[in-house]
């Protein structure tokens, strides 16, 4: 177990110092969300261009602790090229694996397993959750 938590850890901070589709950009057809945590300081905007149903592009920009800025960049990874409802079940099955609820084995979360350990901690659900909350809200109907 101790190496699992090791490589999950590794996994986190890569994506916390090398974060991936960092930096909004300009351009029609995205939805944009911004949420700033005031208790811990985490402040994060998510940024996504649905095309017919499909996540086009996922892009985030950010300030926090290393669980909130690796949870935005493995969300963008995690999320573009699915389907819309595919995303959003994915989003909805994260939030309730960080916070310790049951989950629905069936929907593969990809390399956001890596926050699993999360629900132990639940000063930090709210960093590992605040971008997935933002992105549910950039694709709504």
């Amino acid at each position: 177990m101790a190496n699992l938590e090791n490589l999950y850890r590794e996994v986190i901070m890569e994506h916390y110092k090398n974060p991936r589709n960092k930096g909004l950009v300009e351009g029609l057809g995205y939805h944009i969300k911004h949420i700033k945590n005031p208790s811990c300081g985490d402040d994060v905007t998510i940024q996504t261009k649905c095309n017919e149903g499909v996540i086009e592009d996922c892009r985030f920009e950010g300030s926090g602790c290393s669980i909130c800025c690796a949870s935005a960049s493995v969300l963008t990874e995690t999320m573009i090229g699915k389907k819309v409802e595919e995303a959003e079940a994915i989003a909805h099955n994260y939030l309730k694996m960080v916070s310790n609820e049951s989950i629905d084995p069936s929907i593969d979360l990809e390399e956001a397993e890596v926050f699993a350990g999360v629900r132990l901690f639940p000063a930090r659900i709210k960093c590992a959750s605040i971008s997935w909350k933002a992105f549910l809200e950039t694709i709504k109907k």
